[in-house]
């Protein structure tokens, strides 16, 4: 008699290997059997026109501060994820001195645009060292499992104080202290070490945040800690101002420390080619013992431009700015009007802060494209707001209004920033497949008022396994191991990630046909009513984490199953 046995199921276990029909089945939270299983079970579930999957395992999420409040980590267990991992890009919560509390926060809130009042109002601080942050994560009851890294950002501030921030080269005592801190806190369960050396991730007052331009011995001396506890990998953000340099220490890092490195990467369209320089360059460093990988996406990092966001083409015109904090119905009434249209429209934006970078946020129409229902997250070129409105004789601006103003002025204009320079998606199929990449750059909890990448695998799944028109398509074997296996061996949780006996009872059962994704909207659900972009998704029929239903028809159960993962995990013997 066993807990469940799903039944009749297509199995596509995660490790690459053909689908196949057949049975998995389930006691405690342990698969014990798969294939053709006999017996019962106290629930069998009927899995004929299935596909059955592991959890999908998301390692680039944010979630440090909601991971504090909200069990279920929505919108990622809303996307089959059961397992997600938090820390990425240098910026957390831990380690902390009560001072720098506000500090934390308003870093977080304008690197990864998650709303400060939300943070302040959700976060009730416990601790002070990371392994204090760990022991108040594991006190929350929650529905998936949260695997954490430590943040060079908090580390350097907490080490550094002030320094942290005006100094690019730290001391030998600072990289010292620096190391015995990474060093307790995987010790003590996280699983990696997280930086950022982006000048595009910056502190309130336009400052690169702490750690940006960290010198070769502050990272190896961090990467000393990493190798004394045993186990762990540096992850990064990074321009890869200097390839030759930044590659050069990674390398030698990851070979003489035994650390693992992983990058995020993405085409870029002031230079297409460098993301396929820098994973060639990967890769002969690899074929000569390094242990660098980058983390790439199945899609664009694609901003989402809207009324209620953070961006939009007229956030900073004036006559938009007298109405934009009236009543939603009382605003969308006046920006209908012919006058108020054409005044929002011509007057020029007042100058703020961003530079050029905000000229090409809001100014970009060669970039923006109207999402629409359902949307479409590879456009034509020629669908963009400039070559449209040379085609219709208009002006650019016209179009992103009207599509603003679609759906009640919920409407969206889609601005695929990176992955996108050629006007198409081959760069994300060239990534995917190559050997030293990782799925990556979903963002979970992060970005709240202009992206919403969340629901990249179910996304993976459905446009690249079988909606792709403008191109090649790829076998859900791979998509599905990319993001079970694949993305749980980067971290060591090699518990988990495969439909095979002794592994974690980790399953999504789904109904294929029917996989796809909403349209993203803007919810004001966080604590203090902040808001916040989801999207949903159809076709999930079940999640199971550890042998517990916890989502059934999209419908969450209430089960409280996950938990923190400490440390490196290992199949049932």
């Amino acid at each position: 008699m066993h807990d469940i046995i799903i039944r009749g199921g297509t199995i596509y276990d995660g490790t690459g290997a053909p689908a196949y029909t057949g049975d998995v089945a389930i006691d405690g939270d342990t698969i014990v059997a798969v294939g053709k299983v006999h017996g019962t079970a106290r629930r069998e579930i009927d899995a004929d026109g299935l596909m059955v999957a592991p959890g999908w395992v998301d390692i680039h999420t944010h979630y440090d501060g909601q991971a504090l409040w909200d069990p279920y980590l929505t919108p990622s267990s809303w996307h089959g994820c059961t397992t997600v991992v938090m820390g990425n890009c240098g910026v957390g919560f831990a380690p902390v001195i009560p001072e720098r509390h506000d500090w934390l926060i308003s870093l977080m809130e304008s690197v990864e645009d998650i709303p400060g009042a939300a943070l302040a109002d959700g976060i009730e601080w416990e601790w002070e060292s990371f392994p204090g942050y760990l022991d108040a994560l594991e006190r929350k009851d929650r529905a998936i499992d949260i695997g954490t890294q430590v943040p060079h950002c908090a580390v350097r501030a907490y080490v550094m104080g002030d320094r942290c921030l005006k100094e690019e080269t730290a001391g030998a005592d600072d990289i010292q202290s620096m190391a015995n801190i990474a060093e307790e806190a995987l010790k003590a369960g996280a699983l990696g070490f997280s930086t950022s050396r982006t000048v595009l991730h910056r502190t309130a007052d336009n400052e690169v945040v702490p750690g940006t331009y960290a010198g070769r011995e502050e990272m190896l001396g961090i990467a000393t800690g990493i190798n004394k506890a045993g186990h762990g990998i540096l992850q990064m953000a990074s321009d890869m101002a200097d390839e030759e340099k930044e590659m050069g220490w990674m390398s030698e890092l990851s070979r003489t420390l035994n650390v693992p490195v992983s990058m995020n990467v993405f085409q870029r369209d002031s230079d297409p080619e460098k993301y396929r320089r820098v994973l060639n360059s990967m890769a002969r460093e690899n074929a000569s013992g390094a242990q660098v990988s980058g983390q790439v996406s199945g899609r664009t990092a694609g901003l989402l431009l809207t009324l209620d966001g953070t961006l939009h083409p007229f956030q900073s015109k004036p006559t938009f700015r007298e109405i934009r904090r009236l009543p939603k119905a009382e605003r969308n009434a006046r920006m209908r009007d012919p006058d108020v249209r054409e005044a929002i429209i011509s007057e020029e934006r007042l100058k703020g802060r961003g530079g050029e970078m905000a000229t090409i946020f809001l100014e970009g129409w060669h970039k923006m494209f109207r999402l629409g229902s359902p949307p479409n997250y590879e456009p034509e070129e020629s669908q963009s707001f400039g070559a449209k409105a040379q085609t219709l004789g208009c002006r650019p601006e016209d179009l992103a209004y009207d599509a603003l103003m679609e759906f009640d002025g919920e409407g969206m204009i889609y601005f695929p920033f990176l992955n996108y320079a050629n006007y198409d998606l081959e760069p994300s199929y060239e990534m995917m497949q190559m050997p030293n990449t990782h799925f990556g750059g979903s963002d979970g909890g992060a970005h709240c008022g202009v992206i919403c990448d969340v629901s990249l695998p179910t996304y993976n799944l459905a446009f690249w396994g079988r909606d792709r028109t403008r191109g090649a398509k790829l076998p859900l074997e791979f998509l599905v191991h990319k993001q079970t296996q694949g993305t749980a061996s980067l971290h060591g949780i090699n518990d988990r990630g495969v439909l095979k006996p002794g592994y974690k009872a980790d399953v999504n059962l789904i109904d294929f046909a029917n996989l796809g994704l909403s349209n993203p909207s803007m919810a004001f659900d966080l604590p203090t009513g902040a808001r916040r972009l989801i999207q949903k998704a159809t076709g999930y029929q079940m999640t199971i984490k550890s042998g517990v239903p916890i989502f059934e028809q999209g419908v969450a159960t209430g089960a409280m199953p996950g938990g923190l993962i400490r440390g490196p995990q290992t199949v049932a013997a």
